[in-house]
């Protein structure tokens, strides 16, 4: 008899922040999905057959995505995830930058300047007096 998944992987639970549009309203916002960790056990349960060592021997540890649909955060209108990023190899995603450092990449290859967050500017002495309340 074949084994179950379940007796092949430990699961884990864990929410992964990830940047969709909304087809209504056009607006990019970040989201928390829920994802389910499937880690390969450290060996093989008893009573599995030749086949079975085979298989156990080619299996990767996955991340599977639960949620299929968010609802957007400026229209309140639910809409579908795209479908192709369901699951990820775990070591695929290891090698992966984030996109603060890509972004500094890109400018660095543009020949852009390191950007500093840009001071606000000083507020009129008018705004900044005490009040001396109605007259």
């Amino acid at each position: 008899m074949a084994l179950d998944e379940r007796a092949l992987f430990n699961e884990k639970p864990e929410t992964r922040p990830g940047q969709y549009q909304c087809p209504k309203c056009r607006r990019t916002g970040e989201y928390s999905i829920r994802w389910v960790r499937r880690s390969k056990k450290d060996r093989l349960p008893s009573g599995a057959s030749e086949e079975d060592r085979a298989k156990f021997s080619k299996l990767r540890d996955y991340l599977l995505r639960l949620d299929d649909e968010v609802t957007c955060k400026a229209c309140g209108k639910k809409f579908e995830i795209p479908s192709q990023h369901s699951m990820f190899f775990v070591d695929q995603l290891a090698g992966l930058p984030n996109d603060e450092d890509l972004e500094r990449e890109i400018r660095a290859a543009a020949g852009e300047p390191e950007s500093t967050p840009e001071a606000k500017p000083a507020l009129p002495a008018r705004f900044t007096r005490k009040s001396s309340g109605w007259k």
